[in-house]
């Protein structure tokens, strides 16, 4: 039976049954989602309790007790960080970032280049002349990074530690930094050291200083709930790292570049004042990347001039209980006929700029066209 079109109410009587087919990009994004929210309710239900209790370390070392969470949260950031991110954003792998700066840094010329800048800076700043600067030698690579076999590298908070599968890395991967305690440097030559290395096992409770070319914070700092947390992160890598060694850190965010450009500003200043100088920084779709090169042996705790640690902040910092809560409330989506109707309203729009306070045009004090046909202008 053919259906027929209701007069009263619009609808079809006795419809065929009809069936949609949810295409392959809506399942992605609705898995996607699901897996954000895994990873953004484990971050409030820590700032949640931060904010009630303020103990971070029994908050801390509660949630490093339960088992369950951690482990859905690590599945929950490994497929998204594989499987979207990536494949979402063609050419924006975090980890490849993460070898190409240090290949170019260390392989390829990078650290002599930043070298000779400093060196020219330094020697400007007291007044030397070209001529002078030309004639004195540049500082010279550290033997342990100039006779460079493998990069040692120490990958926090890694879930599945992705920086295996690269031979130029010998790599450590642990949970919790906040949770290592530092030793006094080694005195090894450097086979023995990667001897030592690769018969670490989790979990590890100590490490020497100075022990590491290069560490990264992969989605690590924004975890902590606490502005402080994440400074004593980066405090620690300063220590762990050679000198002219490379903190990467990458940190979520889905805006646009310019959205939080005040708050990366921030971060870099807090962090330089370690004793670190920003190498490079790339802003891709879903996250910010920054390397930073350690550039004084000792590490600077200077919390008298500025407060540096809540210079480290992430918006979230500044939510209540209650903007939390609403955080979770889903957005309801237009339909195709309300973008329609919102795309042609748009065209409706003036073609010139509109002043808002004289209601007239801005390039203009003559009425246009359309405003002479206005049946309302025409009788005034």
């Amino acid at each position: 039976m053919d259906p027929t079109n209701n007069a009263e109410t619009g609808e079809i009587e006795n419809p065929e049954p009809f069936y949609m087919l949810i295409p392959k990009e809506a399942s992605c994004k609705k898995e996607q989602e699901k897996l954000s929210g895994v990873v953004k309710n484990v971050h409030r239900k820590l700032r949640r309790k931060y904010r009630e209790v303020g103990d971070f370390d029994k908050i801390w070392r509660e949630h490093c007790e339960d088992e369950q969470t951690l482990s859905e949260y690590a599945l929950a950031m490994k497929n998204l960080a594989d499987n979207h991110w990536a494949k979402n954003s063609e050419g924006e792998g975090r980890i490849e970032w993460c070898r190409s700066v240090c290949q170019e840094y260390f392989l390829d010329g990078g650290i002599k280049r930043m070298l000779e800048k400093d060196e020219k800076s330094a020697r400007l700043a007291v007044g030397l002349t070209a001529a002078a600067l030309s004639a004195q030698p540049y500082s010279t690579i550290p033997s342990s990074i100039s006779h460079l076999g493998k990069m040692r590298l120490l990958d926090v908070g890694s879930c599945f530690n992705p920086f295996l599968k690269f031979d130029e890395f010998l790599t450590v991967g642990i949970d919790i930094v906040p949770a290592v305690e530092l030793q006094q440097p080694l005195q090894l030559a450097g086979d023995a050291v990667e001897a030592f290395l690769s018969h670490l096992h989790n979990p590890i409770d100590t490490l020497p200083a100075q022990l590491f070319h290069v560490v990264v914070f992969s989605l690590l700092l924004s975890y902590f709930p606490s502005p402080y947390q994440r400074w004593i992160c980066c405090k620690k890598a300063h220590e762990l790292l050679e000198l002219h060694g490379l903190l990467l850190i990458i940190t979520p965010d889905s805006s646009h570049q310019n959205r939080h450009a005040l708050m990366m500003r921030s971060w870099r200043v807090a962090v330089e004042s370690l004793g670190f100088k920003r190498y490079k920084y790339v802003k891709f779709s879903h996250m910010h990347l920054i390397a930073f090169r350690k550039v004084s042996l000792a590490t600077s705790t200077d919390l008298v001039s500025r407060n540096y640690p809540e210079m480290l902040y992430i918006p979230q910092d500044f939510h209540s209980n209650e903007e939390e809560d609403y955080a979770d409330v889903p957005v309801q989506a237009r339909s195709e006929f309300e973008e329609d109707q919102l795309a042609w309203g748009f065209t409706e729009l003036p073609d010139t700029p509109y002043d808002s306070d004289s209601g007239e045009s801005q390039s203009s004090s003559v009425p246009g066209f359309h405003e002479l046909e206005d049946p309302i202008l025409l009788q005034s």
